[in-house]
């Protein structure tokens, strides 16, 4: 595996926030995939000061590698609290790849109703796409090999940072 320096994902969020808020307004909703989507929406949400609560998704039943992997540990259940029918949704998630769990995700929020609009807004864009997704927002662009996982993390504190592991 070859040595790269980690983003600062407290500097990228802080970006992240810059480049939504000119796009935002108070009728904006914003929706995390669990779990570093969520946590970042919930921190976005804090910062944006906007007045819907955040939504939440856990795509484990939408994805199509489901047959094959099967649940993660942990599912939990998606939290939408409010009327996605002709909202203005942004949907935000910690690190972009393949495209799958964006994919999952849409075809869970259909499930709920037809929004009058869907952003992406990802932490990383580390590109290796399968599927035509691109984020509308994205705090930083990189490039890492398909067997890095660059994975955000959470301290007690709340504070984010990120860690590169060589998958298996």
């Amino acid at each position: 595996m070859k040595h790269i320096e980690l983003p600062d994902a407290e500097a990228l969020l802080k970006t992240l926030a810059a480049q939504m808020r000119a796009q935002v307004t108070p009728q904006t909703a914003l929706i995390g995939i669990v779990t570093g989507g969520a946590w970042l929406a919930e921190r976005l949400h804090k910062e944006l000061g906007l007045a819907l609560p955040v939504g939440t998704l856990d795509v484990s039943f939408y994805r199509d590698d489901f047959n094959r992997k099967g649940l993660k540990r942990k599912v939990a259940p998606s939290t939408i609290p409010f009327e996605v029918d002709g909202s203005d949704l942004i949907l935000v998630d910690d690190v972009l790849y393949t495209g799958r769990t964006i994919r999952a995700a849409m075809n869970e929020l259909f499930d709920y109703g037809r929004p009058a609009s869907i952003t992406l807004a990802v932490l990383v864009n580390r590109g290796g796409r399968e599927l035509p997704i691109a984020p509308q927002i994205s705090a930083f662009d990189t490039h890492l090999d398909a067997q890095e996982n660059l994975q955000l993390l959470r301290h007690d504190d709340g504070k984010f940072y990120f860690s590169l592991k060589e998958n298996a």
